[in-house]
């Protein structure tokens, strides 16, 4: 027993392998430490955040947490693996590591979201045979066939292999890059005192540059020369210049208005017709809820060529005008306090700037009086403030009889000169019997 424990030690637990399982208890623990550290303190962002807002996004960063501690393993212990091979250390029991982790990545990964528990078992199974295939190199075989079969793209030659593991790092960067994305926002939103446009110009700008790092990576793991795309290009370019043209130009302007910032989340705009709060700024399209709960989807291009109207550009204060015509056997000064003791009653009237009451002019049929009133709540409709101020005024009218006239019209009659019919020279003038 002394020898076997001793052939042990000299042969298997050397000082080499025993530094190495060092170096993968620790890598594990910082990998433990810095999820732990990562989701304290992205707890305290989510628990401010309003998860009728954007539960898709909290969920994807809920998601995103349990895999943590996986991906940070990974890492660590590829770093110290590839540092181990530059130096030319011992590194078999790194590789062990280093695979430990990345089935236990898997699992979270591929089987952790599945709902089927059933299926989800059998998944971890194969990644748990795949594990132990790949320690003891057992996968030789199935990585010959498939080395042996080779895709043809004119003049560019793909591997069955490396086509399957693209195919593979494209998904995870793909899922990677939208959790980040998602997280990206949240901080946005919860921990940035940022403008509405910024953020949302960030955040597009991040979406970019994530998925186009992952793009570039797929294609340098598969060798492919990327000037094989000028060609690419040119054709598109002649695409964008005739049939894509009002595509490409949507995709410009949303970035200018980001840019600008003449147009934000949450402002309250007049496009022709359509009135009412910009819910959402995409990459082709605004959209735009009316007080009514329709949601207008409006191109980019329209709100830069077109005339918006932006009542809530650099400030929420709106000035109504509503016109009243009273009758003129009514006194203007009582009439004149009615409407402003009208504005004064409503709710949405502010009381500074102070409600104005004007004579505009005397007209056919009515004085004609305007009430001006301030309000600070555009979005909330400005229909409903115009409705309630009126109504207040009809009120008090009728209780002091402040008369409201109707149309009129003066019709002169003038009196038509008598003509008189000469029937009696044709009487004189026809013969007697």
């Amino acid at each position: 027993m002394t020898d076997i424990l001793q052939d042990f030690l000299n042969q298997v637990l050397t000082r080499a392998v025993a530094t190495q399982l060092a170096v993968g208890v620790i890598a594990f623990l910082l990998a433990h430490k810095a999820a732990g550290a990562i989701r304290k303190w992205f707890e305290r962002y989510m628990a401010l955040s309003d998860p009728s807002v954007e539960s898709s996004d909290l969920r994807k960063a809920r998601t995103f947490l349990k895999v943590v501690r996986p991906i940070f393993s990974v890492l660590i212990l590829g770093i110290a693996f590839r540092l181990a091979h530059h130096f030319d250390l011992p590194a078999e029991a790194l590789e062990v590591f280093l695979i430990v982790a990345f089935g236990l990545f898997l699992i979270r990964f591929l089987a952790g979201p599945m709902t089927n528990r059933y299926w989800a078992g059998i998944l971890t199974t194969i990644i748990w045979f795949w594990v132990i295939f790949r320690i003891f190199h057992l996968e030789h075989i199935w990585l010959n066939f498939f080395k042996s079969i080779d895709l043809k793209v004119g003049k560019v030659t793909i591997s069955m292999l490396t086509f399957g593991r693209s195919l593979f790092f494209a998904l995870v960067l793909y899922w990677l890059s939208s959790n980040l994305l998602s997280i990206f926002r949240i901080w946005l939103q919860t921990g940035s005192s940022l403008p509405l446009a910024t953020r949302a110009l960030l955040n597009k700008l991040c979406a970019i540059l994530l998925y186009s790092a992952s793009a570039l990576f797929i294609l340098h793991y598969m060798e492919i020369d990327l000037t094989l795309f000028a060609v690419f290009g040119g054709a598109m370019g002649v695409g964008i210049g005739f049939g894509l043209q009002k595509v490409f130009a949507n995709l410009v302007s949303g970035f200018l208005i980001l840019a600008d910032k003449s147009i934000k989340p949450g402002d309250v705009i007049q496009l022709g017709n359509t009135y009412g709060w910009i819910n959402f700024l995409g990459s082709r399209y605004v959209s735009v809820v009316t007080r009514g709960g329709i949601e207008h989807l409006i191109p980019n291009e329209s709100l830069i060529t077109g005339e918006v109207i932006n009542w809530s550009y650099s400030s929420n204060l709106v000035r109504l005008q509503i016109p009243v015509g009273i009758s003129y056997d009514s006194t203007l000064q009582v009439a004149m306090n009615l409407m402003l003791e009208s504005a004064a009653e409503s709710v949405r009237v502010l009381k500074e700037p102070q409600p104005s009451c004007l004579l505009i002019g005397f007209g056919d049929n009515a004085v004609n009086l305007e009430l001006r009133v301030w309000i600070n709540d555009p979005q909330n409709g400005i229909a409903a403030v115009r409705s309630e101020v009126l109504l207040g005024v009809w009120r008090r009218f009728k209780e002091n009889g402040i008369e409201m006239p109707y149309p009129q019209r003066v019709l002169h009659h003038k009196s038509i000169p008598e003509i008189r019919i000469g029937s009696e020279v044709k009487t004189k003038n026809t013969p007697s019997e």
